[in-house]
């Protein structure tokens, strides 16, 4: 028998034997997978949350993160409102109104329970929302308009109508055509509005679009709670009827809220790209403000700052939990090669006597521990992208998220030369038991 089908034996009958050292193996490498692609997932989605705008304008009493995470994400509890006169500023003949290509006002305060008692946030907006703001980027960095996959957008003129993500549509049940009652608050025991028809319901976009609720905001002023106390003098507010209920002037249709008795939560704000600094004036210019109304925010920055200070720390936590696996599982090679040395003894002391050399040998036994390594991570990067693609769909259902599942990160590419150089260190002091094997000794012991 010629020393290379010994070796080959040797290493056959000890990767048969360490099948459980390599599933351990697998799975650390499945989990680093794992936390990579989900991490980069997350940063994705942050990321594109706060596309499309350069500011945003909220309430002057809370922090820039209270903004963006109601704002951008629709968590949280919105800031304190400010006067619709401030969102004025943004469009027509406003002070800022040269800077700005588009101004999106949101008010928020309301809700939409579902059967199993989940909660969607219910946005009152413009029909501009989804025509004058994009929601992202692709990968070429051109802009991603709003497209609607069932439906059509709500018209200014009709108050009661609502335009739906395609989380909410799917996790509520409605249709187009189909009516519902927002909730004051974000209780299930608050009061109900007047019912909204959804009108439209968005496609997937990857982003906490897909988990928000739209209606036409002269609907929303109109509901319980949401009007400001009439100021005696007002011009708009001397009218009659009172708000919501039908006009002479204007047919059959509900009277709007004066602007006097209106609060806006925030304004989605997309500069004027013919001016650069546009952003940076008008930033400077509300936050410098002695009244302190409102707070211009850039949410890019913001966004950022979650990352660096919350998601990486989390990264690299998870990571050196998984590294940790996988050096557990490099050190179940290392004693599982090493207890084996002793049952192989004969084996070496054979392939050196049919003139293999003390570093052949000890090649073998590196090899060995290689090969058990990259077998472990490939299982253990199919692993970790096969639970991913189970996972997707459900999480895009969801949650709006979008997972793919085999796009690979270079942070990948990395685990193959990583995990050579360290099964290269675990197989060494196997190998150099190898290497110090007595060949008379050890052959005269068998006889």
């Amino acid at each position: 028998m010629s020393f290379w089908k010994i070796a080959w034996r040797s290493i056959e009958q000890r990767a048969l034997a360490s099948s459980l050292t390599g599933l351990s193996m697998a799975l650390g490498v499945a989990l680093i997978i794992l936390v990579l692609v989900i991490h980069n997932v997350f940063v994705a989605q942050l990321s594109n949350d706060a596309q499309g705008y350069e500011l945003i304008v909220g309430g002057g009493q809370g922090s820039r993160f209270e903004v963006v995470l109601t704002s951008v994400f629709h968590i949280g509890k919105p800031l304190y409102p400010f006067p619709y006169s401030f969102y004025k500023k943004f469009v027509g003949d406003g002070e800022f109104a040269p800077y700005v290509e588009a101004a999106v006002p949101i008010c928020l305060g309301d809700s939409y329970q579902t059967d199993d008692n989940h909660s969607f946030r219910v946005i009152g907006t413009r029909p501009e929302m989804f025509t004058a703001i994009p929601y992202g980027l692709d990968d070429d960095g051109h802009e991603l308009n709003y497209q609607f996959s069932a439906g059509r957008n709500f018209k200014v003129e009709n108050f009661y109508e609502a335009v739906l993500g395609s989380v909410a549509a799917n996790r509520t049940g409605l249709k187009v055509g189909e009516h519902f009652q927002p909730t004051h608050g974000i209780s299930a025991g608050d009061t109900k509005h007047d019912g909204f028809e959804v009108v439209g319901i968005l496609a997937p976009t990857g982003t906490s679009t897909d988990r928000g609720i739209f209606v036409n905001m002269e609907g929303f002023y109109l509901g319980e709670g949401h009007a400001m106390p009439a100021k005696e003098g007002a011009d708009d507010a001397a009218a009659s009827p009172p708000p919501g209920e039908p006009s002479e002037s204007e047919g059959n249709g509900p009277r709007p809220l004066p602007e006097s008795q209106r609060e806006v939560t925030s304004i989605l704000v997309r500069c004027n790209p013919d001016l650069p600094t546009a952003a940076m004036f008008i930033e400077g210019r509300v936050n410098k403000g002695e009244d302190r109304v409102a707070q211009a925010v850039a949410p890019r920055n913001v966004v950022r700052q979650i990352q660096d200070s919350f998601l990486d720390p989390v990264r690299v936590v998870l990571l050196v939990l998984t590294v940790l696996i996988v050096v557990v599982a490099g050190i179940s090679v290392l004693v599982s090669i090493y207890n084996s040395m002793s049952e192989r003894s004969h084996d070496i002391a054979v392939m050196r006597a049919l003139g293999a050399s003390r570093a052949a040998v000890m090649g073998v036994i590196l090899v060995e521990s290689i090969l058990l390594s990259l077998l472990g991570a490939a299982a253990g990067m199919l692993l970790g992208h096969a639970v991913l693609a189970v996972a997707a769909p459900i999480v895009e259902n969801y949650t709006g998220i979008t997972v793919r599942p085999w796009d690979f990160t270079w942070q990948e590419l990395l685990l193959a030369p990583g995990l050579v150089a360290f099964a290269s260190l675990v197989g060494l002091l196997p190998a150099m038991t190898a290497y110090r094997t007595d060949v008379a000794k050890t052959l005269g012991g068998a006889r």
